[in-house]
């Protein structure tokens, strides 16, 4: 089916018929052309290996697949140093695969020096490794706010809000089989209004169990909900059954927003709590405030 685009200038379009993009929507990804980079220049030696003796085509490709899984480990590395930093709580990654890629960098370049003379290739290896450490740093070597969280919460939690972000992805692909651009743009604005209560929830991992049916019953019925009403709305254009499409994610955009709410207000009373019980413990222990 055809579909008319058209942007907030287009003619014919009213000021209110398009969204105005939300700030997430323009989040930069982390891999960034210094990345990217990494994964051009090991072809230099892939090239350069065709034009020496077997010795020398062996060293060069020797150091092209050694760079090219560096580049990838400092891609991996970076976007979990991306995730890491984004969450208040966040236990470290398994496997530091920016430290490993610095020193893959530094066997890479120094097999690649190695033909001319072992000076040469000490001298590659560790200048490779050293600038690949300064540019890129090392990873994530400790958990970030941990304490007091126990870590099969953690990985709990971490599993239902991958599970609800797999669902938010299959209800994106559903509306698109309606053929609407407008309803799509809206879904995405029901992704982005949701996707705060998943942060609550990885910020704090013991209030997954207060926000399971919302990350779980609520969203598979909205992804079951929004398959039916693609395939209907495909066929007919009815507008009452887009109109109350458009309810419902009206309703749960509220019921999601206030849920958010009240774990915000429970951290906040079950930490005045905590701090009145520090203090009456310490005045029974003959501590008094000073002022």
């Amino acid at each position: 089916m055809a579909q008319r685009f058209g942007g907030r200038y287009s003619p014919g379009t009213a000021q209110g018929d398009v969204p105005v993009s939300t700030p997430a929507m323009a989040r930069l990804h982390p891999v960034g052309a210094r990345v990217n980079l990494l994964f051009v220049l090991p072809f230099a030696f892939a090239i350069r290996a065709f034009f020496h003796d077997p010795f020398g085509l062996a060293l060069n490709l020797g150091a092209f697949g050694l760079l090219m899984l560096a580049a990838w480990l400092t891609r991996e590395g970076v976007l979990a140093q991306a995730a890491f930093d984004a969450r208040k709580v966040a236990r470290r990654p398994a496997i530091p695969r920016k430290i490993f890629a610095s020193v893959l960098t530094g066997l890479g370049l120094g097999l690649a020096g190695l033909g001319a003379s072992m000076a040469e290739a000490l001298v590659f290896g560790v200048l490779g490794a050293g600038l690949h450490f300064a540019a890129f740093g090392a990873d994530p070597m400790r958990d970030k706010g941990m304490e007091g969280i126990d870590a099969h919460q953690t990985d709990r939690a971490a599993r239902a809000v991958e599970e609800a972000e797999e669902t938010l992805a299959e209800i994106g692909d559903a509306i698109r089989r309606a053929g609407d651009r407008a309803l799509v743009d809206r879904v995405a604005r029901f992704s982005d209004t949701i996707r705060p209560l998943f942060r609550a929830v990885q910020d704090d991992p013991r209030q997954l169990s207060a926000a399971r049916r919302y990350l779980g019953i609520y969203l598979i019925g909205a992804r079951d909900a929004t398959v039916k009403f693609a395939d209907f709305y495909a066929r007919g254009r009815d507008a009452q059954a887009r109109s109350d499409y458009e309810a419902l994610l009206d309703d749960l955009e509220k019921q999601f927003t206030l849920r958010r709410t009240a774990l915000l207000e429970d951290n906040r009373t079950e930490l005045d709590i905590e701090i009145e019980v520090l203090r009456e413990r310490l005045e029974r222990e003959g501590i008094r405030r000073e002022g």
